[in-house]
């Protein structure tokens, strides 16, 4: 079974100690973000591997080299809301017209911050080919989906790509199981739903690979900030290289999303 990965990154402004009443300003907010993108592609760079980048309107208006730097090394630039702390309903055509205008690209796909609710009748309107806005995980709260496939089906002709969870007790491979399980592990589980699935997808933040533990002030979860920093991309370092030596192929969302609608146009 050919195997394919999809690495995605959701770009914005670390805006996590505002969810726990801790003020932080967008130039601070955006420092953060923008050493942690930037980390990011060096590494992806390294290993010469694309990867989808989900950005909100408010990172692309502030550090717009950082989008074109994404696009003249391969990525795929995505839609992820305009401001990251306070999505609004418009967000989801708002949010095409400021990347698209700022990136000089044409945008398919679309993720909602925090993976809130959104309606794929909008993102249909707005010109989206997929929605990557699903954590079909068995986690109580905001990520409980268990009514949902977990694995990318057609909503409304708009392709739903879910975050990958492993088959059956559908537990997440997401950004906190790289922080938290031991790498062992976390391995075999992507290895196992990969070769369930025949593809693995899973996303990071940006914020994540700053040393976190460096900043008390920000009030962070002791779980966010285990194994941070650079401590973190050596993480995505030994996944990235694991998942070669499975011979996997490494595809933008976009790429994917064609190859499974033509794949459901002659099945």
């Amino acid at each position: 079974m050919k195997k394919t990965v999809l690495l995605s990154f959701d770009i914005e402004e670390f805006d996590l100690p505002r969810e726990h009443g801790v003020e932080i300003s967008l130039e601070e907010s955006m420092d953060v973000s923008v050493y942690g993108t930037t980390k990011l592609l060096n590494l992806l760079q390294k290993h010469h591997v694309k990867a989808s980048f989900f950005v909100t309107g408010v990172f692309a208006k502030n550090a717009p080299d950082i989008l074109h730097r994404m696009i003249s090394e391969g990525h795929e630039i995505a839609c992820h809301g305009v401001d990251h702390f306070e999505p609004k309903t418009t967000d989801v055509k708002e949010s095409k017209q400021i990347i698209e205008a700022i990136s000089g690209v044409r945008t398919f796909g679309y993720r909602q911050p925090r993976m809130f609710p959104v309606s794929d009748k909008e993102i249909k309107e707005a010109g989206f080919l997929y929605n990557s806005s699903l954590n079909p995980a068995f986690i109580p709260g905001r990520y409980m989906h268990l009514d949902v496939p977990r694995t990318p089906f057609m909503k409304e002709g708009v392709l739903q790509i879910p975050a990958s969870v492993t088959p059956i007790i559908r537990f997440p491979l997401f950004w906190l199981s790289n922080h938290v399980l031991p790498v062992r592990l976390y391995h075999w589980m992507i290895r196992r739903t990969l070769k369930h699935d025949g593809y693995f997808t899973t996303y990071m933040h940006p914020w994540e690979f700053y040393p976190l533990t460096e900043h008390p002030e920000w009030k962070t979860q002791l779980i966010i900030k285990k194994n941070s920093g650079d401590a973190l991309l050596k993480r995505l370092d030994s996944m990235i290289q694991m998942l070669k030596k499975e011979n996997a192929s490494f595809l933008t969302y976009t790429e994917f999303t064609r190859q499974q609608i033509e794949r459901l146009a002659h099945s």
